[in-house]
């Protein structure tokens, strides 16, 4: 919204809360407020989603509603609305147990070719609403693409055991290796997509920090990731000695952007290697302008005993 605005570009924002970037209050999983949305529109972009950090506070039921009838909802008002580009932000927590690799094996080398193996209702209605966009473009002629998103919340890590263990600086930095992208990239890949889904017609893309890692480093990445790190950067151990920073001993995950690259023509700016570069200059905020504006959100509107995630167990059977 921010940056469709900046650039003079007519945007209709809505969410269920108001804000200066929501132009109208309501929720997707309401068809006739999608309508309404949807008059004037010739493209769309889908971000809307409940998230991990809700699986211990919403029902499967409430997941259903929002990231499946939510996208069903817009993409049947999208197709009467005769829209060009449906864009729907999904997320690498799709792969779910694909990601983690057995005791011993390698890391995983993570592109649009794995198969997703969803582990919790946030990845089952993700895959399910992916799989409705692209039975769209099949069946009705609508060009969807698929962004699955790395992370690039602001917000503290969702492990207490990682954010007991290092800096959410630190975090971060070592997340641009393999599983982490700036918002700022995010965005730009989003426009990239608006402008490449009509030739396109549909597509999956993974979109994360381009990693320096190549295949041939998996195994000993789940061995000895400070290695294959001090291997490809040098200056990285004074870097982050200086900072008092740690690297993860183990990486088990890698995420590839190539595709994103090559078919939506997508330049991502911010990698680990801008990461050591803003480091090294004295300063420890990784985020871009961009991200900076943005700031953090949240995901409830209340603190919790963990600080701002609830426990999940408290889901337990819901």
């Amino acid at each position: 919204m921010r940056t469709l605005r900046k650039a003079g570009q007519w945007v209709v924002g809505t969410d269920i809360q108001p804000s200066p970037f929501t132009d109208m209050v309501g929720s997707i999983a309401d068809r006739e407020h999608v309508r309404q949305c949807m008059v004037g529109v010739d493209a769309v972009l889908h971000t809307a989603t409940l998230h991990k950090p809700h699986v211990a506070t919403h029902s499967r039921q409430d997941f259903v509603d929002t990231n499946i009838t939510g996208t069903l909802n817009l993409l049947e008002e999208a197709t009467l609305a005769g829209v060009n580009a449906f864009i729907f932000t999904s997320t690498t927590s799709t792969f779910g147990d694909a990601l983690t690799p057995a005791a011993g094996e390698p890391a995983a080398w993570i592109t649009e070719e794995v198969a997703p193996v969803p582990k919790n209702i946030y990845g089952v209605t993700k895959v399910a609403a992916e799989t409705l966009c692209e039975l769209f473009h099949r069946n009705q002629g609508l060009p969807c693409l698929i962004l699955r998103t790395a992370r690039f919340f602001p917000e503290p890590d969702d492990s207490k055991a990682t954010r007991d263990t290092y800096s959410d600086a630190n975090i971060k930095a070592n997340e641009y290796l393999y599983r982490r992208v700036d918002i700022a990239d995010v965005v730009s890949a989003h426009l990239c997509a608006l402008e490449r889904a009509a030739a396109i017609g549909f597509g999956r893309y993974v979109i994360s920090a381009t990693t320096p890692f190549m295949q041939a480093d998996l195994a000993n990445l789940h061995r000895d990731a400070r290695s294959v790190v001090q291997r490809l950067l040098p200056d990285f151990a004074a870097i982050y000695a200086q900072q008092g920073w740690q690297m993860f001993p183990q990486i088990d995950r890698v995420y590839v952007n190539a595709k994103a690259r090559t078919e939506l023509g997508w330049q991502p700016r911010y990698d680990f290697a801008t990461v050591l570069a803003t480091v090294a200059t004295g300063q420890t905020d990784l985020r871009s302008p961009l991200a900076q504006a943005v700031g953090i959100k949240g995901y409830h509107g209340t603190a919790f005993a963990d600080g701002i995630y609830p426990v999940q167990e408290a889901a337990r059977g819901r």
